[in-house]
């Protein structure tokens, strides 16, 4: 059995007492010493015998209304019944919104969670309502609103600052998922997970397993470093999984965060996450040019190929790199080898190489601009199309080579389509950039796209007869130089490998959905 977990409150809700009962038990045999139980998910009355009965750890109880999140359709008179029942039944503690937490007074040992929720925004008066809270009685204030910005985030984590109670506060949705976290720097007493988070329990909370085993929340205090990948969306991104593993097999203390940052917002927030300061971030789709304009230094790769993929924070600002440009060479080029090796191609070299290849990129954004200029410095004959041309032009009129439109890119003859759009790219995995009938067995195919590994185009090039090559060597790659440009240690490369393809694993993700 698996040490225990103090400081994280595993969420239960289930529609029947069986499954309840079933996953109380199994929750703890994972190590969950704290377990909130939704009473409003169940569809008949609580049996509160039957719940408590051989009760393996602390257990709260909450009867969540649907304007608070929650599923309770009935009277009010009726819930706030229900909750002086399951105080007196025998949970360790129950959670009463603020706004009847004077109406339901204490009873017992049974410790009281005052709780607030807010599904719309971060309220402007927030913090008196946080200071009222704080006079109801509690043993912990809970609050968790709604995040519009990134910087609603350090809004909510101020409330940990100096709290005169015991305090819980985060941001809903993935745009608040950081401050669920970062609470843990300032010394929150728990923070919620879900037992299963494709129930819907609420917006944007991680799993159990991701808070232990992903961001490991129950090892991190106020020295742990910051570090993160800036993307819109990056819900999907693995960066997390890959830095969060090489970060627990050094030893460092640290954490890598997924930051939701809109299109245009990303001085704004590189300005005001400072104050941790953050120390390191991976750039994603859409800010790799804008990043590289931001930053202070420039590396010569990140300057040529105008973009950046990797910020590393300096004394004086952040110092910006790319490395998809050299992690999308090695990996391309190691892959010709390994064909021309196993006699999958007519090349004969012992060292293949892209010198005279006509190429079809797909996309002009920050990686279309590294896979372009890597291609060039190869010698390869490339074409770019891109949805907007006017960036095709622009691209190809930097690297020196020729752009098409988009609608024109079937009529490009190819030996080699690269796909640096994100077309295909999670949730959206049923689009594919082409039509399948433009690809043939002479055709090599490298998508760029890591999640999922498998993209729409790269089943249709399987079933076309292509040599494909996916994006998730490229990924691992790039995430390897980017840690050690992060921390100043060199990856533990096998087991970055390793632990992307069993989170890209078909066993894997079925566990997720």
């Amino acid at each position: 059995m698996p040490a225990g977990v103090d400081n994280i409150c595993v969420v239960i809700g289930r529609t029947r007492h069986k499954m309840i009962q079933v996953e109380i038990i199994e929750a703890s045999r994972r190590g969950a010493r704290m377990i909130e139980v939704r009473l409003d998910f169940l569809t008949k009355a609580p049996d509160f015998k039957r719940l408590l009965a051989a009760k393996p750890c602390e257990l709260v109880a909450t009867v969540r209304r649907q304007q608070d999140g929650g599923r309770w359709t009935g009277e009010e008179a009726e819930r706030t019944i229900l909750l002086r029942q399951a105080i007196v039944a025998g949970f360790d503690w129950v959670d009463l919104e603020t706004d009847i937490a004077d109406e339901i007074r204490r009873f017992g040992k049974v410790k009281r969670i005052v709780s607030y929720h807010n599904l719309r925004e971060v309220p402007h008066d927030l913090e008196k309502i946080y200071e009222k809270m704080c006079k109801q009685d509690p043993d912990v204030v809970k609050i968790a609103v709604s995040a519009q910005q990134p910087a609603d985030n350090l809004r909510v984590l101020d409330l940990l600052k100096s709290p005169s109670r015991p305090t819980v506060a985060f941001c809903l949705g993935d745009m608040g998922f950081p401050s669920r976290i970062l609470a843990a720097r300032y010394g929150a007493p728990f923070a919620y997970a879900a037992f299963n988070k494709e129930r819907t329990i609420a917006l944007g909370i991680p799993s159990f397993e991701e808070m232990k085993d992903v961001y490991h929340y129950h090892l991190l205090n106020s020295d742990t470093q910051i570090f993160g990948v800036i993307g819109d969306p990056v819900a999907h991104s693995l960066s997390p999984v890959i830095h969060n593993a090489a970060l627990q097999q050094l030893d460092i203390n640290g954490v890598y965060l997924p930051f939701r940052v809109p299109r245009s917002g990303l001085q704004s927030f590189l300005e005001k996450f400072d104050r941790f300061p953050v120390q390191g971030y991976s750039v994603t789709i859409p800010h790799k040019e804008a990043a590289l304009r931001l930053a202070k230094e420039k590396d010569p790769s990140a300057s040529r190929v105008g973009a950046a993929n990797t910020l590393v924070q300096r004394a004086d600002g952040f110092s910006a790199s790319n490395t998809d440009y050299q992690a999308a060479r090695d990996s391309l080029l190691a892959h010709l080898e390994l064909i021309a090796k196993e006699g999958e191609t007519g090349q004969s070299m012992p060292f293949p190489n892209l010198q005279g290849w006509k190429v079809l990129q797909l996309g002009a954004g920050g990686v279309g601009r590294a896979v372009a200029h890597m291609l060039r410095d190869e010698g390869a004959q490339v074409v770019i199309a891109n949805r907007t041309h006017e960036k095709a032009e622009d691209l190809a009129d930097d690297v020196g080579c020729k752009a098409a439109t988009w609608e024109t890119r079937h009529n490009i003859q190819c030996e080699l389509l690269v796909n640096c759009t994100s077309v295909g790219m999670h949730p959206n995995v049923d689009e594919c950039p082409v039509h399948p009938s433009y690809l043939h067995p002479d055709m090599m195919v490298f998508d760029t796209i890591y999640n999922p590994e498998s993209t729409m185009l790269i089943k249709e090039a399987k079933a076309h007869g292509c040599t494909v090559l996916t994006g998730v060597d490229m990924f691992v790659r790039q995430a390897q130089m980017q840690f050690l440009l992060f921390t100043g240690r060199e990856p533990p490369r096998e087991l970055m490998t390793k632990v992307v393809r069993r989170a890209l694993s078909p066993v894997a993700m079925a566990v997720e959905e």
